[in-house]
């Protein structure tokens, strides 16, 4: 065949749509589950749905990404909503980014956290740290670093947070002192949105049932089922028995037990890449709360997440995410283990996937989306990548990858 894709999460099924949207039908996809759709996939639960892979939501910004969203799912299917998530911090609820709404804590508290802020080590010149403590403290002074995004951080990654580098930041918004004393004296935020200002998510679904539909669409190109275990790169072949001219690889490189005609060193790269686990479990209970989401930075609550499902979707309860470190097993719960949720940005994966994918696109093999980039993408993001690289594919065009793309830190979406 043509092409030949691995995982019909929505990477895969992206560039598989994109396809054929232009008309080529010489495709196929592999995947493991019985189902599409990925980290996205969503079940029925209590009569409603659940993302079993954690919050998955559409951002409206990029309208290309809409464009293509809508033509399985037509726009009136979806709600639109103003982002309204919170933080747990000081036995209370404040608006999330935390640095634009101190405001809403004590007096006393404002104090503390202003005295730090304009101290901190960007708002006196000092000189960049590469480590990623440090970074956060120099970032965002003290006070919002032991109370908020060290622990909230340890929570989700459950590693060594001095592991992970620096280059990811730098799309976190600059913490003025002077905007963050405005915003303390006239009671209102300042500064930058976070990601997902505004979103889209189902009216009656979850949001798996969007990859749903794709897949319905190219259902006589899905081999479901199907583990991928073995890949030769000389031969452009796939388990023995798929060959194709171009291999798009969505799944996590560590998923290979075999890879054939590459020097040992690229396969200790791929030994060297982090990830972490997530456990999504399933609450019926109702929170008295209006958030679509909520942060728990406090370690001794083991989930570090809640999304609030009735508030953006149908049905009860909510569910909660925790990193599969922090997980205790609860019988009485409905829960979904996710082995691969977030890949982690380690101080040497930027030389890692560099030199990675080099070697496999000189074989017409491209890795594509947030386990083949290994990168910390949204779901709206990695429909961009791979509707960019579908056309590249079949219009001819040099690929980019974004080595060191930043993220939004604290935030997963």
């Amino acid at each position: 065949m043509k092409y030949l894709i691995l995982g019909a999460g929505p990477a895969g099924l992206s560039f598989a749509y994109r396809l054929f949207q232009m008309g080529e039908m010489d495709f196929l996809i592999l995947e493991k589950e019985n189902e599409a759709g990925g980290l996205c996939r969503s079940k029925e639960i209590d009569n409603g749905p659940l993302d079993v892979g954690g919050g998955h939501f559409i951002d409206v910004k990029d309208q290309e990404v809409l464009e293509f969203l809508f033509d399985v799912m037509p726009r009136e299917e979806w709600n639109l909503y103003n982002r309204n998530s919170q933080i747990s911090i000081h036995g209370q609820f404040i608006n999330s980014p935390i640095e634009a709404n101190i405001w809403q804590l004590s007096i006393e508290k404002q104090i503390e956290y202003l005295k730090e802020i304009a101290i901190a080590g960007c708002n006196l010149g000092v000189p960049k740290p590469d480590k990623f403590i440090e970074w956060i403290y120099w970032k965002l002074g003290k006070k919002i670093a032991e109370d908020y995004m060290v622990p909230y951080n340890q929570k989700i990654f459950s590693e060594n947070l001095n592991s992970l580098g620096t280059y990811w930041l730098e799309k976190l918004p600059n913490v003025s002192f002077e905007e963050t004393l405005r915003s303390c004296l006239e009671k209102k935020a300042y500064g930058t949105q976070p990601g997902h200002a505004q979103f889209l998510y189902p009216k009656k679904y979850g949001s798996g049932e969007v990859w749903r539909r794709i897949a319905d669409r190219i259902s006589g190109h899905i081999n479901y089922n199907t583990i991928v275990k073995h890949l030769d790169i000389q031969k452009h072949s796939v388990n023995g028995e798929y060959v194709a001219e171009k291999i798009i690889c969505t799944i996590p490189w560590k998923e290979f037990r075999e890879i054939k005609g590459i020097k040992s060193e690229y396969l200790n790269m791929i030994e060297n890449l982090k990830y972490s686990s997530v456990v999504v479990e399933y609450n019926p209970e109702c929170l008295c709360s209006k958030a679509h989401w909520i942060y728990f930075p406090d370690l001794n609550i083991h989930y570090h997440r809640i999304l609030n499902r009735r508030v953006f979707s149908k049905g009860k309860g909510f569910w909660t995410e925790t990193n599969l470190n922090r997980y205790k097993y609860r019988s009485d719960k409905r829960s979904f283990f996710n082995k691969y949720a977030y890949p982690l940005n380690t101080i040497d994966k930027p030389m890692i996937m560099k030199k990675l994918l080099d070697k496999m696109e000189e074989n017409n093999i491209m890795g594509l989306g947030r386990w083949g980039e290994w990168q910390h993408y949204n779901s709206d993001v990695v429909v961009h990548r791979a509707i960019n690289l579908a056309d590249k594919c079949v219009r001819g065009g040099v690929i980019r990858y974004n080595f060191a793309a930043p993220v939004e830190i604290g935030v997963c979406a």
